[in-house]
């Protein structure tokens, strides 16, 4: 069962906390891993672009010149795709990317994710996230005091607001509450920073 300490917004170690063995001390299946992020890039993705086939371009009805006698190639319409201005030949059409996975694999690829980020030192135990106030530089002086002054994924137990909005402009930064995180942000971010008690509640819900 892995041990992390466990921090204060200020950086001050003040505690430890004992991991789920089953959650952030698995086994890291790189296959499953890189099927998970897979997934969710293309779900991400809308399916929404769209060409013209030479039968959906205006114009194009007359045929350019007779078929025989003109010592040039035959064409039947200017709006075949070797011309300009013509329709496009197997082009994109709206199409659904969408991709699934079972929630067996889905649960392997979540606890694969946070037990990289515990093996690699990654992850991060605040005893608690709170801004007070909407003030960004608070959670910039917090992050630079966990040493995340890159992409960070802040983890909380609550959908608190004001400490959301107060992160909203940092570059890189990414909020969740625990019951909504996925594996692509997970292995997007430097650092994983979590509650205290978001700790409990990814137990909790995804064990």
């Amino acid at each position: 069962m892995p041990n992390v300490k466990v921090v204060n917004m200020t950086g001050k170690e003040v505690g430890e906390i004992a991991l789920s063995d089953k959650i952030f001390g698995a086994e890291v299946n790189g296959s499953v891993l890189h099927a998970a992020v897979k997934t969710y890039l293309a779900n991400q993705r809308q399916g929404t672009q769209s060409t013209l086939t030479r039968t959906e371009v205006s114009g194009g009805g007359k045929k350019p010149w007779r078929q025989k006698g003109t010592g040039r190639a035959r064409q039947g319409s200017t709006r075949a795709p070797q011309w300009t201005h013509g329709g496009v030949a197997l082009g994109p059409k709206p199409r659904s990317y969408r991709m699934s996975m079972n929630k067996k694999v889905k649960k392997i690829a979540l606890y694969s994710a946070l037990s990289a980020k515990v093996a690699a030192g990654d992850l991060i135990v605040v005893d608690e996230i709170k801004s007070a106030e909407y003030k960004t530089k608070n959670m910039v002086a917090m992050l630079n005091a966990l040493g995340a002054d890159r992409k960070a994924m802040i983890v909380l137990d609550t959908n608190d607001a004001v400490t959301v909005k107060s992160c909203a402009n940092i570059p890189g930064v990414t909020t969740s509450v625990y019951n909504t995180i996925n594996v692509y942000d997970i292995l997007n971010a430097d650092k994983f920073i979590v509650s205290q008690a978001a700790v409990k509640g990814i137990e909790e819900v995804f064990a």
